[in-house]
Parts: structure tokens; sequence; C-alpha cells
């Protein structure tokens, strides 16, 4: 084998020819000096049509390769320009590289595939680049994937969902496709404007083809899915529901415990100024641990404070029942969908009839979103799938330490799930 072509694997370089190979002692890194080969010269580098020559542009130029051992290694050449009829005067493609990047495809592969992997942190030391460089290249390498990748092919049950990035009210909206298990879309912000325009790049045709869509039953996010998909059966996420019964089952509590702390202080009014919790509202703040949990996953401690509570608040123990009665109507929907629907209506009928503020408005909500519920029960509907997907997320930028731009976590997001993980060069 040719010393050339031998050089040409060591750097990871394609259809290219390598010239000469030398050590620059002042700087201690190696250069190879290179130029594209046959059929690959005079390309616009955006586009890579033929195009004629414009100019010799502003000199040779360097891109960064691979490390050989503990050397850092260059890849040099001229850096002609050449004038597209679609780009204008740009500089000529190079097929070791992406246009406007500093580094080599080998290169900026392994620095997105490590940043799918480990911190960001990691791989600015072992790689020897910046903090902002690992950013940078994994956008460059995101949206050449997706520029060679239709993401939204194929599409027919997908999952909704928004989650926070950042503090201040920073949201992404994830899109997830229940049957293939993979991220297939994330936008930034968590609003009509936001999933519109995930909508309008799927297109007509295939909105058309949408047949089930789980999410939340935020307003907004209903009318903008009735708007586009009116066909698709919507389906309310579970998880979601319970929770509002959880937020109704806790309000309860808050109420049980003011009154206690006013009987509590009428009682030692006159006596004394301290204003220290009494046994009681400590019970109540301690046992709220023991309403919102499952009853299979309770402690023997929480148990007792379950049979306390019922002996001495019934008010606070019937909202738990019923936060618990709404839970088993979809443990019961794994087993026999009618059934479910027909312990959801009971549900209903029982929670506007209990006397507590909280549940008869969460009744009145549940029979808002009562077509939306029974679809989810009656398809196996959830956003389980999801906000498994948003768990991920939030630990792709828990391990990356942070993010300056949440376009740099789409990017790494849709690399790590998006079912197109980078390989490794070679």
């Amino acid at each position: 084998m040719r010393s050339a072509r031998v050089w040409a694997q060591l750097l990871g370089v394609e259809k290219t020819v390598v010239e000469r190979v030398e050590f620059d002692e002042d700087q201690a890194v190696l250069v190879a000096s290179v130029r594209p080969g046959r059929g690959q010269r005079r390309r616009c580098g955006i586009c890579r049509r033929r195009s004629p020559g414009y100019d010799q542009g502003s000199g040779r130029r360097r891109w960064r390769a691979l490390d050989l051992g503990t050397v850092q290694a260059f890849v040099e050449a001229d850096a002609p320009r050449v004038y597209c009829p679609q780009h204008g005067i740009v500089v000529a493609a190079v097929p070791w590289a992406r246009h406007s990047a500093g580094h080599t495809l080998g290169f900026e592969q392994t620095v997105a595939r490590l940043a799918t992997v480990c911190s960001k942190t990691a791989v600015t030391e072992l790689m020897r680049i910046a903090w902002r460089t690992v950013g940078a290249v994994v956008a460059r390498v995101w949206a050449d994937t997706q520029s060679r990748v239709d993401l939204l092919a194929g599409l027919r049950r997908i999952g909704i969902d928004e989650i926070s990035y950042r503090k201040g009210h920073k949201y992404l909206l994830v899109v997830v496709d229940h049957d293939s298990g993979r991220l297939v879309w994330v936008g930034k912000g968590a609003d009509q404007a936001s999933l519109a325009g995930f909508f309008t790049r799927l297109g007509p045709q295939r909105c058309a083809q949408i047949s089930h869509i789980s999410s939340d039953s935020a307003r907004w996010m209903s009318e903008v899915i009735a708007e586009h998909c009116p066909q698709a059966i919507r389906g309310a996420d579970p998880y979601h529901v319970v929770t509002w019964a959880t937020e109704a089952l806790d309000e309860q509590r808050r109420i049980a415990w003011n009154i206690a702390w006013n009987i509590a202080r009428g009682a030692a009014r006159g006596h004394s100024r301290n204003k220290s919790p009494t046994g009681v509202t400590k019970a109540l703040k301690d046992a709220r641990w023991a309403l919102w949990k499952n009853p299979a996953n309770l402690t023997d401690r929480q148990r007792e404070q379950l049979a306390w509570i019922a002996k001495t608040n019934p008010a606070l123990h019937r909202a738990w029942a019923l936060k618990e009665g709404l839970r088993t109507v979809f443990a019961i929907a794994r087993r026999s969908p009618t059934e479910a629907v027909e312990a959801l209506d009971r549900w209903i009928s029982w929670a506007r009839r209990c006397r507590l503020p909280a549940f008869v408005k969460l009744a009145q909500r549940v029979v808002r979103h009562r077509d939306a519920i029974v679809a989810a029960i009656e398809h196996g509907l959830s956003n389980a799938l999801v906000e498994s997907m948003n768990t991920k997320i939030r630990l792709i930028v828990r391990v990356a330490f942070g993010f300056h731009s949440a376009e740099a976590i789409i990017a790494l997001a849709m690399l790590s799930l998006g079912g197109h993980r980078p390989t490794l060069p070679r």
C-alpha cells in the first residue's frame, strides 16, 4: 500500500489525495497537505453542484482531524471560491469536511457520538476543543442527518407533551412515535404556534394519516389538534387525569390543615402566644406522602397515618378514596375497557355528590374531557412513552451540565433519541 493511502486511512479522509505530511515542531502538530480527489473539485460548498471557479479565496486553510495518539493532526489545503447559480460566491466544497466547519467529518462524527453518551465537559477534555464547539458540532451533524432522513414519514400514532428545560418558563414541545418508540420532533416553546409548526411541517396529506394522538388535555393543544387532525382519535393521558385527582386531594388536605390550625389558635388564644403547629396539624402535614402514594407502595407507618385520617377526618379520607377510585378506573382498563368506562361513569356520579368542592369541580372537568378519557381507555392510549422520553431529555441536559440554547438541546436530543445516533468513524 502506498504511503499516501496509509495516511489517508490514518487521517480518516476519503476521496482525498494526500500530497505530503509534515510535523510542525513550533506548534507540535502533524500537518497533512491534501487536495480533493478526481471529481470533487469546483463544487458549491452548500449544494455540491459543479460550479465555475471564482478566485483562490483567502489562501490555504486547516481542518482539525482526529488525533494520532497524543499528537494533534490537521488537514491543510487550498480554499478556492466558486460561483454557484443558486448560492452565489461560496467556498468550494471539500470531501473531508462540512461547509463552514473547521473539523474533518471523522472528527465531528466522533464528537457527536461522544456527546450522546457523556457530558460535554468530558468531550471537551478528551477531544481538546471548546465547550461551545461541542454544541456547534452536534448542530452540524444533526442538520446533516436531518437533511438525509425523513423523520416524519409513516407516522400513525403519536404522543405530544411539553417539558421544561430551563428556569424562567422555558419549554420544549416533544412529539414521539408510539409505534417505533422514537423521538420524531422537538420544538422550542409550548404554545399553539409551536404545535402548529409541527403540523405545518408534517403537511396536510400526512396529517390526514394520523389515527391516534395522546396528550394532556390543555385547551390550546386540543384546539390545534382539532384544526389539523380532526379525524384523529384523541386520548387524554391517564397519568395527567390522575394528577388532577391528586391536586384536588391536596387541596382538601390543605383545607383540613387550615381548620385544625384555626381550632388550635382559638384554643390557645388568651393563654399563650406560641403559634407552633399542634399535633394534629403536624400529623396532617406529614401525611401527604401517605395520601399521594399508591396503596401497594405504602409503608407500615403510612398505613397507620391513613387509618388515623379515616378515624379523625372523614372528609379527607373520602377525598383519598375518590383519588384512588379514579386511579382504579385506569387499572380496570387494562383487563376490560368496557368495565372501565362503566366504572368511570360511576366515579363521576360519586364525585358529583361527595360534598367536597375540589372533587365536585374535578367531576365537572372529567365530564368535559370524558370523550378523550374514554378514547384513552378503549384504545390503550397514554403518554407513558412520552414521559419516558422527557426523562431522557432531562438526563441529557443534566449530564451535559447545561446548554447555551434550546437549539443545542434539540439537536443533541434528536441525535440521541431520534433513532439515528451517530456512529464512530469506520
